[in-house]
C-alpha cells in the first residue's frame, strides 16, 4: 500500500492533467462548456418535477429539491462508473507507448466527474434557498455520503474497467444495469410509497439508494439513517477492495487486448 501511495505521488501531475483532459473532452464543441454542468441538472429537475409531480400527485414545494439532490448523486455514480469502464480502451495509445500506473485512467475518469459535481452543487444550493429549504449545520455531514459514494464508484469502476477490456459488450450491458439502478434509487418518487410493497427489498439492498437517502437527509437538515449509513459503507468498502484486487491482478494483460 505504501508503495502505491508513493507511486501515485510521483504521477500526481499526470493525474491532474488526465482530469483536466476529461473535462475538456466532455465539453468539446459545446458552446455552454462547463456551464452546462449546472444547466443540465436544472432542466432535468424541471422536467421530472412537472412529469412525476403531476403523475404521482406530489405538490410539496420542496419536491424539486428532493429530485435534484437524488438526480445529482445518481448522475455522479452513473457517469463516473461509465467513464471508468471506457478509460482503459480510450487510453490504449498511451498504454502501448509509455508506462503509466493503469489505475490512473479509471481514477481520473471518476475524479473529473466529482469536480463537475461540485460545480453543479451551486444549482442545488440556489434552488434550495429559492424554495425555502434553508441549510442547517447537518449540511456539512453531506461529505460522509459523498466519500462513501466515491469509494463505491472507484470499486465498481475498477471492476468495470477490468472486465471492459476483455468483454467489449459490457458497455451496453452496464447501460441497462444503470437503468435498473436508477429506478431502484428513488430518484423521482418517495420511497415510502412502495416500501410496503413486495418489491421494497430492492430499495433496502441498493447501496446507492442508501447513499442518496442520507445525502438528502443532510440537505433537508435531518439525521442520517444509521443502518443505511453502515450498510452502504460496508458495501462500498467491499466493492473497493474487490475492485482493487481484480484490477491489480489483470492489469498486465490489458496490453494484449486493447
Amino acid at each position: 500500500m505504501k508503495s502505491k501511495i508513493e507511486e501515485f505521488g510521483q504521477y500526481s501531475n499526470l493525474f491532474v492533467e488526465l482530469v483536466r483532459k476529461g473535462i475538456k473532452l466532455k465539453y468539446r464543441r459545446s458552446y455552454l462548456g462547463v456551464f452546462w454542468s449546472m444547466l443540465e441538472p436544472l432542466l432535468t429537475m424541471v422536467v421530472l418535477t412537472v412529469v412525476f409531480g403531476t403523475l404521482l400527485g406530489y405538490d410539496e414545494k420542496e419536491f424539486p429539491v428532493y429530485i435534484l439532490a437524488g438526480r445529482l448523486m445518481y448522475s455522479l455514480f452513473s457517469q463516473s462508473t461509465t467513464n471508468a469502464l471506457k478509460s482503459i480502451r480510450q487510453n490504449e495509445g498511451m498504454i502501448k507507448k509509455v508506462y503509466v500506473p493503469k489505475y490512473l485512467y479509471p481514477l481520473s475518469g471518476i475524479a473529473f466527474n466529482y469536480v463537475l459535481f461540485l460545480i453543479s452543487l451551486v444549482v442545488l444550493f440556489v434552488v434550495s434557498l429559492v424554495l425555502g429549504v434553508v441549510p442547517t449545520a447537518r449540511i456539512f455531514l453531506a461529505i460522509v455520503p459523498l466519500i462513501i459514494l466515491f469509494a463505491l464508484s472507484v470499486g465498481v469502476g475498477l471492476i468495470l474497467a477490468t472486465l471492459g477490456v476483455f468483454f467489449r459488450d459490457l458497455e451496453y450491458l452496464w447501460n441497462i444495469g444503470l437503468m435498473m439502478i436508477m429506478y431502484t434509487s428513488a430518484i423521482f418518487y418517495y420511497p415510502e410509497n412502495i416500501l410496503n410493497s413486495s418489491v421494497s427489498w430492492i430499495l433496502e439492498y441498493n447501496p446507492l439508494f442508501c447513499i442518496i437517502s442520507n445525502f438528502r437527509s443532510c440537505v433537508f437538515g435531518e439525521s442520517m439513517d444509521g443502518g443505511m449509513l453502515l450498510y452502504s459503507c460496508v458495501f462500498s468498502l467491499i466493492a473497493l477492495v474487490v475492485g482493487t484486487i481484480i484490477f491489480d491482478r489483470n492489469q498486465d494483460k490489458f496490453i494484449l487486448y486493447v
